[in-house]
């Protein structure tokens, strides 16, 4: 019994110390539950409703990586998910209609021919390979003439979110080619796969859970290395980076093409699990939706972000079956709450617990021994290295390694040669914005 005891201790004491033993606990806890016990405990309905979820988190995934580590207001992800889900969408009503025919709604409010472009969702392969190069396209063009012209903050994110905007009101305009208000539904299969088969159902939620997983292992690479460094280091500080040698338009838009990537996959998987995709799907309240969840599970975490993105999802579906016209009041209400008290998302709460723990500790220890009548814990002497990761914030000492060394650290987190306060106090803004996010 206490050898039990002892390994849940120790298990425990992984997943709450932060560090890469911690992320690959907790994703392999999310992996157990996600293969293993959700299909084993519930019903087909239930876990179609969670791979709904999941294809959403996929979205949260890509913004985690370009808000979160890259500092871009990404208000527009509707854009991206509904071209994934639509060229999905355009290849099942294909595929159901068979060799030359014409989907259902073309008979009805078009010509009853099909259009040209078109034609190429006949194919599956071509298809998949759609889903991801004109979101990933679109993405890289229109991310290169932005971020060129230094275009950031809230005018990046109202230009996104306008793009959002004009997309769901193309989508409405084109009934007899995209359906118009109704969207495209009434799927009969899937690559060949009967979607009312409860078998493929659930094939459908292992698809889109393993995606998921693949996408978190993916970023979680890309932030651990120069690559996500150099990301962080153009969040906080672009100029100095651009000082320094680097082309932070090309950085920012590797991490805006990913996340490009990610919602066009989850959109198309988002067809076949739920039936239907529609402008409403897909136009700017959808993507603050998006962001909402985000926001609330930590956008600068790894698993913040779908844990996060669930939640809302969760809540937003029980919520709204019992109070449907409080649910709206309610989601601004909890985004409200994060921001003010939880910067950081829920995912900062472990951290916040713990240091609050250590204070206590180190309060307690401040009124004995050497601490006792100085009113102040002892304190060790470090080297520079460590003085200036305790000024700069431990993103900017990795992000700054990565763009130069450790002179090129000082130069890009602005210390001087000075003591530790006196450097962090000539320059309090990227002090702040360096401590209030970390590199998880």
């Amino acid at each position: 019994m206490s050898g039990g005891s002892t390994a849940v201790r120790r298990w425990a004491a992984v997943v709450l110390r932060p560090g890469p033993a911690r992320t690959w606990a907790l994703t392999a806890v999310a992996a157990l539950v996600l293969l293993v016990l959700a299909p084993a405990v519930l019903s087909d309905f239930r876990l179609s409703l969670l791979a709904r979820f999941l294809c959403l988190a996929m979205v949260a995934v890509g913004i985690g990586l370009a808000w979160g580590q890259g500092g871009m207001l990404t208000l527009g992800q509707g854009v991206f998910f509904g071209l994934g889900a639509y060229i999905m969408a355009m290849h099942l009503k294909l595929a159901d209609a068979g060799p030359g025919g014409v989907p259902d709604f073309m008979l009805l409010y078009g010509t009853g021919e099909v259009p040209g472009w078109w034609e190429p969702m006949r194919s599956p392969a071509t298809t998949v390979v759609l889903v991801v190069a004109v979101p990933a396209i679109l993405a890289l063009v229109l991310g290169t003439a932005v971020f060129r012209r230094q275009v950031r903050g809230a005018y990046f994110a109202v230009l996104s979110q306008a793009l959002a905007a004009a997309f769901a009101i193309l989508l409405v305009g084109q009934q007899q080619t995209t359906g118009g208000t109704n969207g495209l539904n009434g799927f009969r299969s899937f690559f060949g796969y009967d979607l009312a088969d409860p078998v493929n159902r659930r094939m459908l939620y292992l698809v889109a859970a393993g995606t998921l997983l693949v996408m978190v292992l993916v970023v979680r690479a890309l932030m651990r290395s120069r690559y996500g460094e150099l990301l962080v280091a153009v969040r906080d500080q672009e100029n100095r980076v651009r000082f320094l040698g680097y082309d932070p338009v090309r950085v920012k838009v590797f991490a805006y093409v990913v996340a490009a990537v990610f919602a066009a996959v989850g959109g198309a998987l988002f067809v076949p699990i739920v039936g239907i995709i529609s402008p409403a799907d897909v136009g700017v309240v959808p993507s603050i939706g998006f962001l909402v969840g985000v926001a609330i599970g930590g956008r600068a975490t790894l698993l913040g972000p779908v844990l996060g993105s669930v939640a809302v999802a969760w809540a937003e579906t029980g919520l709204s079956e019992s109070f449907p016209s409080f649910w709206t009041y309610f989601q601004g209400a909890l985004f409200i709450l994060v921001v003010a008290f939880l910067p950081g998302g829920l995912a900062q709460l472990p951290g916040a617990l713990r240091r609050r723990r250590w204070a206590g500790r180190a309060d307690d220890a401040g009124t004995d021994g050497r601490g006792e009548g100085t009113g102040r814990a002892p304190t060790t002497a470090v080297g520079p290295d460590r003085a200036a990761t305790a000024v700069g914030g431990a993103d900017d000492h990795r992000a700054a390694t990565a763009v130069g060394g450790a002179d090129d650290h000082r130069a890009a987190a602005g210390h001087v040669d000075a003591d530790p306060p006196a450097a962090a106090a000539s320059d309090p803004d990227h002090h702040l914005a360096a401590t209030t996010e970390r590199h998880p």
